[in-house]
């Protein structure tokens, strides 16, 4: 019986490809512990761009504590949901985009401050309250998320990719999903977009990219198995995959 390492952000990128049949795509893989725009390239997923400081889900989810919201069933679709219900009145917030990277801790940082100097000394079951959390959630989507498209779309560019695919538990995101969609069709290309079921952890997607490996002769030694955080993605050696070589737009 074989041990197999599986790199965690691996097992998304190759269940998401087997979902979604995604050939070569640009990865956006957003989730509550990473924030990640990958291209795969000479046998290796390669970082085009990354969170500076805190992940996406992260933000969501500190953000959604600040304001209130359930964690029934997570505190990202609970914002995606209040979103949706807002009147669409947009909040000018900091958009951070440093090269290929992206900040949202000082965002973070902002629509708390805004949402306790607002609601101080107020009943929380006051009308305008609800529509400022709910202008609050809207703002803030969209903010991230045009952040996370902009790079991504870079990426694309470089690496004259025709193919998004978005991975980890931020991708249910519809919203995230729509926009995305926008600038890919616009770039004469697809988006490959998964549910719930293919886009939070699960075990089936470290099973496949386990299978993968075990069948290219790859696994570990049980006196070198290790679990650590610090497993990035570009330092897994992908030789299940054929070689890929950019052609920049």
């Amino acid at each position: 019986c074989a041990i197999v390492a599986v790199n965690h952000c691996i097992g998304h990128i190759e269940m998401g490809r087997v979902a979604t049949q995604a050939s070569n795509p640009v990865v956006l893989y957003v989730s509550g512990g990473n924030t990640q725009v990958i291209a795969y390239a000479d046998r290796r997923y390669r970082i085009f761009g990354e969170t500076i400081d805190i992940a996406i889900g992260n933000c969501l989810d500190r953000f959604a504590r600040v304001i209130g919201l359930s964690n029934d069933p997570s505190p990202g679709y609970n914002i995606e949901i209040e979103a949706r219900k807002s009147q669409r009145e947009y909040i000018e917030m900091p958009y951070v985009v440093k090269g290929m990277d992206v900040s949202f801790s000082g965002i973070l940082t902002f629509v708390e401050t805004r949402w306790k100097t607002l609601t101080k000394g107020k009943d929380m079951e006051d009308e305008n309250l609800m529509k400022l959390q709910r202008n609050l959630c809207y703002s803030l989507q969209e903010t991230l998320f045009a952040m996370l498209i902009e790079i991504t779309e870079r990426t694309m560019a470089h690496c004259g990719q025709k193919q998004v695919l978005i991975v980890g538990g931020v991708g249910c995101n519809k919203r995230l999903q729509e926009m995305m969609s926008k600038m890919v069709s616009e770039r004469g290309g697809t988006l490959c977009s998964m549910d719930h079921r293919y886009c939070i952890d699960n075990g089936a997607m470290i099973a496949q990219a386990g299978i993968l490996e075990y069948l290219h002769g790859i696994s570990t030694r049980l006196e070198e198995s290790t679990c650590t955080q610090r497993f990035r993605t570009d330092q897994v050696q992908a030789i299940w995959r054929p070689n890929m070589v950019w052609e920049h737009t």
